[in-house]
């Protein structure tokens, strides 16, 4: 699939113009430098211009986000909300950017129309120029929010670089030319769109529990930055993976920590992307630290992963480091007795820095994909239900006595079974629970989350029978 970077000096608006491209908020926006620091990337369609042709089919595309080149040369000295020198990651930010460009198919270099040409954009260019990347770039001079713009966006000519297109990620302005710009300059590269074919796993936990060392231990390089800086990964950072000719997207998020501890929207916004990092996932990663014990933002986590029926796999992270106290049993009744809810969730040991289980960890991801994706006959979900009510009912209430009318799976992703039932209130609570860990034992979702939905069976009216018996008669 074609790869399209978008790079440029902080705060040119970068992270705008993928959002705009995609039609939705994917990169967090926001006027502090280096809020940006991983690559950040999101698939598109790009539509053919209008005199492409009839029957001319959109162009799949992987959008890339990347950090603010320079983001710390004139700012040392910045310090996160942990007293942390961010300077730190000014080398681990520009190879990620490095890293973007190289392997991009056509790279859009934004500029601010507004503020002018600053020597960083110069800096950009040369170091474009340096790497004989120039065929592959087109300018793009943001903030042209209109025609009486224009005039200040064609200073960029001075780059050397050609002729820039003129943009408004804020207002669209220009939006159909840098399109059209894109497909044909892309109308050549071979495309394989594989999205719909993978299956996407989220990897999730507090702050600094090695979700994206593990990233990097299964990309078999530096896909996104690895600091002791706590909050280094701010946005959702997808990165497709091939083991064992299977695919796989994986998602980094930002680390999870408490609400109140929040430094700003910057945090509030990495928080809620996680969440829908979650909904988006078919299977969640979440990953625990070993050495240290398990949090009231763990157990949060666990309490999220639970109401959206996520399937999960525990992963716990630095085993390696563990003593010789401690056995594995242990560990796993500790970690059953923390996270309530969870107690049907495999558990994996790995060492993401030792590259040790990991085969195991991404196994059983697609063991669940799997399990949450079956579909079980209605005649089998009927007489499994039934035999368990006969076994252990509900307690009944004023002498009425719960019984089972229907079952059935009616969707897949989680697994959700339907059922009616006389009284649906006798089944909620205790014994809801009870029937879950006993579908559970009898049926092909033995490690995943089952939805249950009780309904009452509806008494048609008799004076509605007959009109549509009449109406048809």
């Amino acid at each position: 699939m074609p790869k399209v970077a978008i790079v440029g000096r902080p705060n040119v608006g970068k992270s705008s113009l993928l959002n705009r491209l995609a039609r939705k908020r994917v990169s967090i926006v926001d006027p502090t430098p280096g809020v940006t620091r991983d690559r950040v990337s999101v698939f598109i369609d790009i539509d053919p211009p209008l005199d492409a042709g009839v029957g001319t089919e959109t162009i799949p595309v992987e959008l890339i986000d990347t950090g603010g080149w320079g983001i710390y040369t004139t700012e040392e000295g910045r310090f996160d909300d942990a007293g942390k020198d961010l300077g730190a990651l000014r080398k681990d930010i520009e190879h990620q950017i490095d890293q973007a460009m190289q392997r991009a198919d056509l790279i859009l270099f934004l500029i601010d129309a507004q503020a002018g040409l600053m020597p960083l954009d110069h800096t950009v260019a040369d170091l474009l120029r340096r790497k004989g990347l120039l065929d592959r770039v087109v300018v793009v001079a943001n903030k042209t929010d209109g025609d009486t713009w224009e005039s200040h966006a064609f200073e960029a000519a001075t780059l050397g670089l050609g002729s820039p297109l003129c943009f408004s990620a804020r207002n669209g302005y220009g939006g159909t030319e840098l399109n059209d710009c894109i497909w044909r300059r892309l109308e050549h590269v071979e495309v394989l769109d594989q999205r719909d074919e993978e299956m996407k796993v989220a990897i999730v936990g507090k702050r600094n529990a090695g979700k994206s060392t593990l990233i990097n231990a299964l990309a078999g390089e530096e896909r996104v930055i690895v600091s002791e800086i706590a909050g280094t990964t701010r946005d959702s950072i997808d990165v497709r993976f091939e083991m064992k000719d299977r695919s796989f997207l994986a998602i980094d998020t930002a680390g999870l920590r408490k609400r109140k501890s929040f430094a700003g929207s910057i945090d509030y916004y990495a928080y809620h992307r996680m969440l829908q990092s979650i909904r988006r996932a078919e299977v969640v990663l979440f990953m625990v630290d070993a050495t240290e014990p398990i949090s009231k933002v763990d157990q949060k986590l666990g309490q999220e992963l639970q109401r959206q029926f996520k399937p999960t796999v525990l992963v716990v992270n630095k085993w390696d480091q563990v003593g010789d106290g401690v056995t594995p049993d242990d560990y796993l009744e500790y970690l059953t007795r923390q996270l309530r809810g969870l107690d049907f969730a495999p558990i994996v040991m790995i060492s993401a820095k030792e590259g040790e289980g990991l085969e195991d960890v991404v196994a059983m991801a697609f063991n669940l994909y799997e399990q949450s994706g079956h579909r079980e006959p209605t005649g089998r979900i009927n007489s499994v239900v039934d035999a368990i009510l006969k076994k252990r009912g509900p307690s009944s209430r004023l002498g009425t006595q719960a019984k089972l009318l229907f079952a059935s799976q009616v969707d897949v992703r989680p697994p959700t079974l339907a059922l009616v039932v006389n009284r649906p209130q006798l089944f909620k609570g205790r014994y809801e629970r009870y029937l879950m860990n006993r579908l559970r034992e009898e049926l092909p979702f033995s490690e995943v989350p089952i939805r249950l939905i009780f309904s009452k069976r509806k008494r048609i009216d008799l004076q509605a029978l007959k009109e549509g018996q009449n109406k048809h008669g």
